[in-house]
Parts: C-alpha cells; sequence; structure tokens
C-alpha cells in the first residue's frame, strides 16, 4: 500500500510512518521544512516539501498521484494564529479532500480532536475545535472511504495496546504510540470506513476492539 500523510513531521505522523514502512508498506510525508526529511528518512519515510498554509487543491492532487491511502496529521499547533489554523486545520485539510477526490485516492483517514463537535471554549484551543468540526463535517459529506479518529489529549509514553473507543467521550490520555498503531490498525485492515469516534487510554484490546 502506498500511504502519503500530510503533516509528516508531527510525533504521531513519524510513528505511524515507522510501523507503515516496518509492515513493507511505502509512506510519503508531507514536510514544510526540507531540513525536516532527515527525520523522515530515518523511519524509511520519503519526504515531499509542500506549504500547507499556501498550498492549492491543484499541487496537493498532484502529490496524491499514485497513492492508495491519505491520513491526515497536519495541524498548525500551539501559538499559532488564528489565520494559520484556519489555513492549516481546516483550509488544506479540504483541500487534501477535494485533492483525493479529483484523483480517486477513495481511503482517507483524518486525525481530528475529542470535543470536535461540542460547544466551543472561549479563546484559541476553541477556535482549534470549530475548525476540526468543520474540517470533519466536510470529510463526512465527501464520496470517500473515510475514517474519523477523535484522540483525547496525546502523551509521549511508551505504547500500552489498551484504547477506550466511543461515540463521544471526555477526558483522559493517549500516548501517541498506541494512537499510531491505531491509525495503522485502520488503514492496513480497512477498518471504521465512513466511521467516526473518541479514542482514549484504556482497557479495550487495541487490536481487537470493535471501531
Amino acid at each position: 500500500m502506498h500511504v502519503v500523510i500530510v503533516g509528516g513531521h508531527a510525533r504521531t505522523a513519524l510513528l505511524l510512518g515507522q510501523l507503515l514502512t516496518a509492515g513493507g508498506h511505502q509512506v510519503t510525508g508531507t514536510v514544510r521544512d526540507p531540513t525536516q526529511a532527515a527525520d523522515l528518512s530515518a523511519v524509511a519515510m520519503r519526504a515531499a516539501v509542500v506549504d500547507l498554509e499556501h498550498t492549492t487543491t491543484a499541487a496537493l492532487a498532484r502529490l496524491l498521484t499514485g497513492y492508495d491511502a491519505v491520513v491526515y496529521a497536519a495541524g498548525a499547533g500551539y501559538g499559532s494564529s488564528t489565520r494559520q489554523k484556519t489555513a492549516i486545520d481546516r483550509d488544506a485539510a479540504i483541500g487534501t479532500i477535494d485533492a483525493a477526490r479529483l484523483f480517486g485516492v477513495r481511503r482517507f483517514v483524518m486525525i481530528s480532536s475529542m470535543g470536535a463537535d461540542l460547544p466551543t471554549p472561549p479563546g484559541a484551543f476553541g477556535t482549534y475545535l470549530r475548525l476540526k468540526a468543520e474540517a470533519d463535517e466536510y470529510v463526512r459529506s465527501a464520496d470517500l472511504d473515510w475514517t474519523i479518529v477523535r484522540p483525547s489529549g496525546l502523551t509521549d509514553g511508551p505504547a500500552t495496546g489498551k484504547i477506550r473507543v466511543g461515540r463521544r467521550l471526555t477526558g483522559g490520555a493517549l500516548p501517541r504510540a498506541d494512537l499510531a498503531a491505531l491509525l495503522a490498525r485502520v488503514l492496513v485492515h480497512r477498518d471504521a470506513v465512513q466511521r467516526q469516534f473518541d479514542v482514549t487510554g484504556g482497557t479495550q484490546d487495541l487490536a481487537t476492539v470493535a471501531l
């Protein structure tokens, strides 16, 4: 399987890329800064330089040519402006969805955020959740084999192999390594097509829990 991870230098994206390449899949990740390519190469990922804040659907469509699946892992991150959040967390996500539809890349996995459909709090985090919700709504309207994964707060702790999934959860924390393993399962086994779910740390076996 050929997979492109948009936002390929994110910590979860690097972990996911490492899992997929170890399983024999070919993975390309987008990076904004060419110097980030070395981190992708270290886990056998290819790098494609894309400035998501200023990209176009046409440019994204050229990027997706020849791929089987897309994972949208990009985010403007803490401390970013509203303009950056809008450009990356919503607009570039929508552009990537349009590009996937244009080139027939049917499998689309969106990394969103727990709470994106709830009333948003004031401030930057509320803006982030609102933009994620708008991007998710666009995914759900697309004629694609989509999956929306909404994790809780993420940690850099070791993988546990144990999670909790549900239609609407609150709170909790999840190791990025477990999120990456769940995403790899969703991609390789085509689990949860046209499904959306929240995920956090828990006691359910990651490999077998119903999604």
